[in-house]
């Protein structure tokens, strides 16, 4: 389908973008890499009168450390995050993930910031900054603001940014040499996982993050209280479903969805040794 028409603003910087979005409300979006704004545009399931450009706004590409932590740019792509030194030895989860995006193409044109802002569940990069508990900065007229992200996805294609918020950083734990694994199931290798689960160690913890299970990405707490009992991998992963709500569609029932949840949750925990 073609999308609604629209106007389209490109904006220079982050201070301009938000200026941009103060002043056309929630008539208009942030379009950065396009691939998750253009599908939904083109089967009307969002119909912005505005696009804002903010792809070239090159103050929002970066990975920087921070001391205890690692800070990315909202604008940092895929394939920047893949291949970044830095990232992959003090977070090396984040960038094995990123390599998992899509294809080639898109890791070369989407951004981090995209694929959280656009909170879908089937995404992979949302739940791994899920598992490792990361923030999400968000910058608008009213100041800056630190979200956990336990607390920024909020529904399908939902999150806790306001309409006149961008979403400018990432921050994450640095986690050399810990112990992480990320379990994709899909039909192909591009495209999005009918489940997945990502495994890390943060501090005296094993968090796990699931991919598919709900209207959101979200953590498997079952399995991470069942690990914190002192049970197994094969005892914790056993938990994996519990309080999910996985969707049903072509490519699979909420039960199949259920049981992959169980044996992908036992594979990265195992293969980890988590």
């Amino acid at each position: 389908m073609i999308p609604a028409a629209f106007d389209y603003v490109r904006a220079h910087s982050a201070q301009e973008a938000i200026s941009l979005l103060g002043e056309y409300g929630d008539e208009a979006k942030l379009l950065a890499g396009g691939h998750s704004l253009l599908p939904m545009m083109k089967l009307r399931l969002a119909v912005p009168t505005v696009l804002i450009d903010i792809g070239r706004v090159d103050d929002l590409s970066y990975v920087r450390d921070q001391g205890d932590h690692l800070s990315i740019g909202a604008l940092t792509k895929h394939g920047f995050l893949e291949t970044n030194a830095l990232l992959n030895a003090e977070c090396p989860i984040l960038a094995h993930v990123a390599s998992k995006v899509g294809d080639p193409q898109v890791r070369h044109r989407g951004t981090i910031g995209g694929s959280l802002a656009h909170s879908d569940s089937a995404s992979d990069l949302p739940a791994a900054v899920l598992a490792l508990g990361g923030t999400i900065v968000a910058q608008g007229p009213s100041g800056v603001r630190e979200i956990s992200s336990r607390d920024f996805f909020t529904g399908y294609f939902e999150s806790s940014l306001a309409e006149d918020e961008m979403l400018t950083e990432i921050r994450v734990p640095k986690s050399p040499g810990v112990n992480w694994n990320y379990q994709k199931f899909n039909r192909r290798a591009q495209d999005w996982a009918i489940v997945g689960v990502a495994a890390v160690r943060v501090g005296d913890s094993t968090n796990v993050s699931l991919v598919n299970m709900g209207s959101t990405p979200i953590r498997a707490e079952g399995v991470e209280e069942a690990l914190k009992s002192g049970a197994k991998a094969e005892e914790a992963a056993l938990h994996a479903a519990d309080d999910t709500d996985p969707p049903t569609d072509l490519n699979a029932s909420p039960e199949y969805r259920a049981h992959l949840a169980r044996v992908l949750t036992k594979r990265a925990l195992q293969a980890s040794g988590l």
